[in-house]
């Protein structure tokens, strides 16, 4: 029996989609959560001292979008040809280019300079990509990519909460397409179920 452990931080954040995605294949995974304190004593012990990593049979992987995609394709949620394949990637790195911005922010050490970023993140740099991200779910019938749910869905919905807990701002609010994809990934039953047994952090309720 193969064997499946993830390495994160006990929070959300990029090892969430791979949660998801373990748990929507319903694989039995280890949740191997490392506490913020006991990073920098770990640290170097990391292939390329980041997280998340997962292990497949002893096997140490990393790059999240990666294992997401090798997973995806699993669950017949990485697309139905070549080119579905590309638009859900590429609507997976436009919801990273987002984070991006967002850490930029949310890790800037100087408190001015922070304020500052905070202005052009609330009035210009969320309300740009959460738009073209509503558009783009209504056009395609309540998902990103082709009217279908696809590791894109469950990608954006997973890091969520992580995004809203670190700005303190509800980024669906007045999105009523996001709004309904964020209930059908969580409806899912193997999700719904990964939701009501995973472990409490600090950035979900």
């Amino acid at each position: 029996m193969t064997s499946y452990k993830l390495t994160y931080f006990n929070f959300t954040g990029l090892g969430e989609p791979i949660r998801f995605l373990l748990s929507y294949l319903d694989i039995d995974f280890e949740d191997n959560r490392i506490e913020i304190v006991q990073w920098p004593s770990v640290k170097h012990t990391m292939p390329y001292g980041t997280l998340p990593l997962l292990e497949i049979d002893g096997k140490v992987l990393n790059q999240s979008s990666a294992i997401c995609r090798y997973l995806a394709k699993k669950a017949n949620l990485a697309g139905s040809d070549d080119w579905e394949s590309l638009l859900i990637d590429i609507a997976v790195d436009n919801y990273k280019d987002f984070a991006l911005c967002l850490k930029s922010y949310w890790f800037e050490p100087n408190e001015e300079t922070k304020a500052a970023k905070h202005i052009i993140l609330v009035n210009e740099t969320i309300p740009f990509y959460m738009e073209k991200f509503e558009k783009i779910v209504g056009e395609n019938n309540g998902y990103f990519v082709n009217g279908k749910l696809s590791w894109a869905d469950l990608f954006f919905v997973a890091v969520l909460d992580h995004l809203i807990y670190r700005l303190n701002i509800d980024l669906l609010k007045d999105r009523p397409n996001l709004q309904a994809l964020q209930e059908k990934v969580l409806a899912v039953p193997k999700i719904k179920s990964w939701i009501e047994r995973r472990p409490v952090s600090f950035d979900i309720a």
